[in-house]
């Protein structure tokens, strides 16, 4: 396993080869009940990694943990 990059309480992860040959991409979340890392999504491809390295809020979106994400300051019906 090889780190790319960490940003607590994440952290991305190449995990070798896949059967098709290509890069196995994970994102982890370090748990503080059991002080390890464990793999909350399993990524597709090297773009969607690109796109979770860069935004963490994508990161927050993909988390199973349901952590809020993508927050507004302000909501504004449309009907108003």
């Amino acid at each position: 396993m090889k780190v790319l990059l960490e940003n607590y309480p994440y952290r991305f992860t190449e995990n070798g080869l896949l059967d098709n040959g290509k890069p196995d991409y994970r994102i982890q979340k370090y748990s503080i009940e059991t002080k390890r890392y464990r793999d909350i999504y399993l990524l597709d491809n090297s773009m969607q990694l690109c796109t979770a390295m860069e935004d963490v809020n994508y990161v927050r979106w993909l988390d199973p943990d349901g952590v809020p994400c993508y927050r507004r300051n302000n909501v504004v019906s449309p009907y108003s």
